[in-house]
């Protein structure tokens, strides 16, 4: 396998330096972790030298191998990414010119100055990079080398280097949320049921021609319960992630009704419109807000639950049959599907 030319040992993975940015969440403490990985692959590389860490903002360095008191050699870790362009020259003369000030006021020798960089350079910046280090270096009698991705990854995948390449660099993956623990599927008892039969979610399944809607009323029921523990316990995430789930679930009705009710505008059914949600909604997976424990059946439910609001309904006249329904007999909502003084009349959080 190779990487960037560099022909890695099978079995190796290829060294992306982004993975500082993985690890650290962001750009800020990318740049400290990069100049932790230096340090210890510097160590690692020069066993048995003594390493100093001094103040980068006093001393202008990163990693120093030497006494202080003597000669040394500099590391100046830089976090230019993903290339290093024209923009960057002035932080490199001064990260230099610190340096030097320093040894001047602390009576140290710099006898090796060497910028890291974890990118490559623009032709512009390599053109500007080999004048100034010719300059740099006579002006003020420092070797001065560059260790860019390239040169840092001959290193890394050294032996020496095995240990620092494997923590830092093995295949890294962003930690994943812990998921919530699926919340139990509670059957339906048969009085809530014939209870159910009342209810306006069952009647716009029949208006649509539904023989069978005993999973209907399991769904209806389960995401209830979550509802109702989830307004009783108060807990601002999952209210959140429960009012978003609703409008995502509502979305998705009224996106397929539109589809479906322009390939049948004149006909008093919306054929394959409540099999087309439903599947779209246990289909759901990650774009389920995580903080909602919830199964497919609790999500088909939330469906539901926005038709018994009178907000959906499964035939194009769906809107006469709520008005029909509420004619018909008062609103009741089936044990323990009793709306939270919490909600309002469309069942959503306020």
């Amino acid at each position: 396998m190779s990487d960037g030319g560099l022909v890695l040992a099978a079995g190796e993975p290829p060294i992306n330096f982004r993975a500082h940015e993985i690890r650290a969440g962001n750009v800020a403490g990318a740049r400290h972790d990069f100049e932790q990985m230096l340090r210890e692959l510097v160590e690692a590389c020069y066993r048995g030298a003594r390493l100093l860490e001094a103040n980068p903002g006093d001393w202008g360095i990163d990693v120093v191998l030497g006494d202080l008191a003597g000669q040394v050699v500099i590391w100046q870790a830089k976090y230019f990414m993903p290339v290093v362009t024209v923009s960057h020259q002035g932080q490199i003369r001064e990260s230099f010119s610190s340096a030097l000030k320093a040894a001047a006021e602390h009576g140290h020798k710099i006898r090796r100055w060497v910028l890291c960089v974890p990118a490559s350079m623009d032709a512009p910046m390599d053109k500007w990079w080999s004048t100034w280090k010719k300059k740099a270096e006579k002006d003020s009698d420092v070797r001065i080398e560059l260790w860019h991705e390239g040169q840092l990854r001959q290193r890394l995948i050294s032996p020496d280097a095995a240990n620092v390449r494997r923590h830092y660099y093995d295949p890294y993956q962003t930690p994943m949320k812990p998921e919530p623990g699926r919340p139990e599927v509670v059957q339906v008892k048969p009085e809530n049921a014939t209870a159910m039969e009342t209810a306006l979610f069952v009647r716009q399944l029949r208006e649509a021609g539904h023989q069978q809607v005993s999973s209907a009323k399991l769904e209806f029921f389960n995401a209830e319960l979550l509802a109702r523990e989830i307004v009783d316990k108060d807990v601002p995430a999952e209210v959140n992630a429960l009012v978003e789930a609703a409008a995502t679930v509502h979305s998705i009705w009224e996106t397929s009704f539109n589809e479906v009710a322009e390939l049948h505008p004149a006909g008093p059914k919306l054929p394959g419109l409540h099999a087309s949600v439903m599947r779209q909604i246990r289909g759901m997976g990650d774009s389920w807000p995580t903080e909602l424990r919830s199964t497919p059946v609790h999500r088909c439910g939330m469906m539901h639950r926005i038709v018994e609001d009178g907000r959906a309904g499964w035939v194009p006249h769906w809107e006469n049959v709520i008005v029909e329904h509420r004619d018909d007999q008062p609103a009741q909502m089936p044990a323990p599907a009793q709306r939270s003084p919490d909600t309002d009349s469309a069942g959503a959080l306020t």
